[in-house]
């Protein structure tokens, strides 16, 4: 056993002489073995402080102490400090030897990653000195080849110019020996094809093969529409087009004249060749087209067939309602607007029962009446744009102009079925500057009306007194003209094209609304007196009628339609604030809420002093019944028996 002083103790040194690294690397192999021995950490800390013996001393004192018993414990610590330190040498053993190993397996990696990159290099400017010398080389070759590769490309381009010069010309002498052999329906097939060559072409840059097509296209295509049409109107007289008169008086057209089967067969073969010629005539003519800021729908030209049926009529129309002829009176608009639409109806049978089955025919998803109705629709509107700034400023006779073009929109669309989407009267209305006189108009006669209804003797008394059943509600006069004159405003501009023109109308209206409501206001102030009287009475059920009816217009589809319309401009703008707009879209609100909330407050207030004015009148007569003495008067009467 050792004894404690020299358990502590560091080995002694070999004989050898050893280097400075060696001595170190024993140095701390003795600090390593003694720290994993004691298994304190403050000793190994303390051991780089050179208080190595101090800390031993400490541990056995702690270990076997003043005790002579505990000295048993000695050979088991010794065994057991000896077992650490030989596993901790192994440890660095291990250590020792395989770190070298790695790092000289890393060193010899690197020096191979070494060879292999000065191998690269070396590659790498050899080929960049031969490729150097190749280019140099095929310099010359290169740009002879250049040179000869843009001439094959130059070549190629002229011969594809020659090769479509010479297409336009083949299709060109097809074109005229169809048409001296009479074949005009090959001929017009052909003139198809150089339309289709034209079209191809628009995206080329050359200019002078772009006018040389356009050019034979042009004159084929007039030669073609010359003939055709010539032949079309010929047929067309046989059958006294157009139809002036009634269908009912019509002797030829719809009846069956004499050689009516060849006739219609004309027709019909004179019709499809000029459908061929439609493709041409839109890429040479221009379409008449009203001025921009009457924003009228975008639609195609009217079948060319139909244009020349269409000619004879225009030129009537322009005979008698343009220059000083008789007929062309600014006061009268309700006689062209008449015209059109007699023209319409004189000719609507013929369209529907011959020339529709020949569009059937050919394909082609077009309604021969609506065609017909499109061109002479664009007669009536270049005559209104023409006509609404001589009369702006004369009230009477634009409004005039107004009720009798609404009139023809109404007739229009529900005897024709003309489609509100195609070009209409109410695109030139919704012109800025005739819309807004429109609107000043509409206001102006709008407030006459009210003054008048609420002067009229008759303003507070029910058509229907009468009659329990029919007015439960028991309106006044003036209330039910207001709502009425709400409802043919409504009526008058709800086929306006765009939302945003209705929103302004329907402005119009809640501004009218309100008016009324001040206007009832005032007069139920004169009235307050009276509370129970028979005008304040008619007030209340004009302000609970009106409430009502905009309560139940709120859920009208035309109104909902506003209300989402509404709701998109205002969330453009940000003239509500999240709350409103969530109201608005979730339909919790209307476009009425604010006129509705102002009438029911009105409704509360003037029942609020009805209540109050009956409450007041109850107390009253009751104090004077408390100062009566009712038993002692029926006593001295001698009502009372004496028992009682």
């Amino acid at each position: 056993m050792l004894p404690a002083a020299e358990i502590g103790k560091a080995p002694a040194a070999p004989c050898c002489s050893e280097s400075g690294n060696e001595r170190k690397d024993v140095e701390e192999k003795n600090d390593i073995n003694i720290a994993a021995l004691f298994g304190n950490e403050q000793v190994s800390e303390d051991t780089n402080n050179g208080d190595l013996t101090s800390y031993v001393s400490a541990f056995i004192e702690k270990e076997v102490g003043n005790d002579l018993k505990s000295l048993k414990k000695l050979d088991k610590l010794i065994e057991q400090m000896t077992e650490n330190k030989m596993q901790l040498e192994e440890q660095v053993l291990t250590i020792s030897s395989e770190i070298p190993k790695r790092i000289q397996s890393a060193l010899k990696n690197a020096e191979e990653s070494k060879q292999f990159l000065n191998q690269f290099l070396e590659q790498e400017t050899h080929l960049f000195s031969s490729i150097n010398s190749h280019l140099l080389t095929a310099q010359p070759w290169m740009e002879d080849l250049g040179a000869m590769i843009n001439q094959i490309e130059e070549i190629e381009r002229h011969l594809a110019y020659l090769k479509w010069i010479s297409q336009i010309e083949e299709l060109s002498d097809n074109i005229q020996q169809y048409l001296m052999t009479n074949n005009v329906p090959e001929a017009a097939s052909t003139l198809v094809s150089m339309v289709e060559l034209d079209i191809k072409l628009q995206e080329s840059s050359c200019a002078h093969l772009l006018a040389f097509t356009r050019a034979t296209v042009k004159f084929w295509h007039k030669i073609l529409k010359d003939k055709l049409t010539s032949d079309f109107e010929e047929v067309l007289a046989q059958l006294h087009w157009p139809f002036i008169t009634p269908p009912q008086s019509q002797t030829v057209g719809l009846s069956r004249p004499a050689g009516a089967p060849e006739i219609y067969s004309n027709l019909e073969t004179l019709f499809c060749q000029l459908l061929k010629l439609q493709t041409s005539d839109e890429l040479l003519t221009e379409p008449k087209q009203l001025p921009e800021k009457y924003c009228l729908p975008a639609s195609p030209s009217v079948i060319l067939p139909i244009q020349i049926m269409l000619t004879p009529l225009q030129k009537r129309f322009r005979y008698h309602f343009r220059g000083n002829r008789q007929t062309n009176v600014i006061s009268k608009p309700e006689w062209y607007l008449a015209q059109v639409l007699m023209w319409i109806g004189n000719h609507t049978q013929f369209l529907d029962e011959k020339i529709q089955p020949i569009l059937d025919k050919v394909g082609p998803s077009v309604n021969a009446r609506l065609e017909f109705s499109r061109g002479l629709m664009m007669l009536v509107l270049e005559k209104l744009a023409a006509d609404i700034p001589c009369l702006l400023y004369d009230d009477n006779l634009f409004c005039h102009l107004v009720d009798e073009v609404l009139l023809f929109e109404r007739e229009l669309h529900s005897l024709y079925g003309y489609p509100s989407t195609f070009a209409n009267c109410m695109h030139i209305l919704s012109e800025d500057t005739c819309f807004q006189r429109w609107l000043t108009v509409e206001r102006k006669f709008a407030l006459q009306k009210m003054d008048s209804m609420l002067s009229s003797e008759a303003a507070w008394i029910s058509q229907y007194k009468d009659i329990t059943d029919v007015d439960e509600m028991k309106v006044p006069d003036c209330a039910e003209t207001f709502m009425t004159l709400l409802l043919v405003i409504t009526d008058r501009y709800k086929n306006l094209p765009t939302a945003s023109r209705k929103l302004q109308f329907l402005e119009l209206q809640k501004d009218l609304v309100d008016d009324f409501r001040i206007r009832l206001t005032q007069v139920m102030k004169e009235e307050t007196r009276a509370s129970l009287g028979f005008r304040y009475c008619a007030i209340l059920n004009a302000v609970n009628y009106i409430s009502t009816v905009l309560a139940d217009w709120a859920d009208n589809v035309f109104f909902l339609q506003l209300q989402q319309a509404a709701l998109e401009v205002f969330a453009e703008n940000n003239t509500l604030s999240k709350l409103q707009l969530g109201q608005l879209a979730s339909m919790e609100s209307s476009v009425f809420d604010d006129m509705i909330n102002l009438l029911e407050r009105l409704k509360h207030d003037m029942l609020t002093r009805q209540v109050d004015h009956v409450f007041r009148e109850v107390k009253d007569a009751a104090k004077l019944y408390k100062k009566e003495r009712l038993f002692q008067n029926i006593e001295e009467e001698g009502k009372l028996p004496n028992s009682f």
